[in-house]
């Protein structure tokens, strides 16, 4: 199988968090993906990105303000028909149920576990692979 290169928007408002991010999805969750990232830290330049780019997966960070992941996460799935898949990183596991609400794919928690967060990745980037 082939290396498969997917574009990966991260969305905080906190460039650290935004890092922390990076650092736990990594350049190569799988040895068949390649990870390149672009990185919003408000709601207008998410939906400019998704315009813009062929986004594979959204990251969002729950915690953001005054914009939420969990709020953008939900706008963008209304707004857009292919939507992108989107992970939820959230600050308390009792927030799943709101994340459900806002239909996003997968929640993690802060702090982002790096072999959780790549195998969570891996399995969001391969269901949702382009035809």
């Amino acid at each position: 199988m082939s290396d498969r290169l997917c574009t990966v928007l991260l969305y905080s408002d906190d460039p650290q968090v935004r890092d922390r991010m990076r650092l736990a999805v990594g350049t190569r969750p799988a040895a068949d993906l390649r990870i390149e990232f672009v990185e919003a830290a408000n709601y207008a330049e998410c939906v400019r990105l998704v315009d813009d780019y062929e986004i594979d997966l959204m990251v969002l960070d729950g915690e953001a303000s005054p914009g939420g992941g969990i709020g953008i996460a939900r706008q963008i799935k209304d707004d857009f028909d292919d939507a992108p898949p989107t992970c939820v990183v959230i600050a308390r596991a009792a927030d799943r149920w709101l994340a459900a609400y806002a239909e996003v794919d997968a929640t993690l928690v802060h702090p982002l576990d790096p072999v959780t967060t790549a195998a969570t990745v891996t399995e969001l980037l391969r269901t949702h692979a382009p035809a």
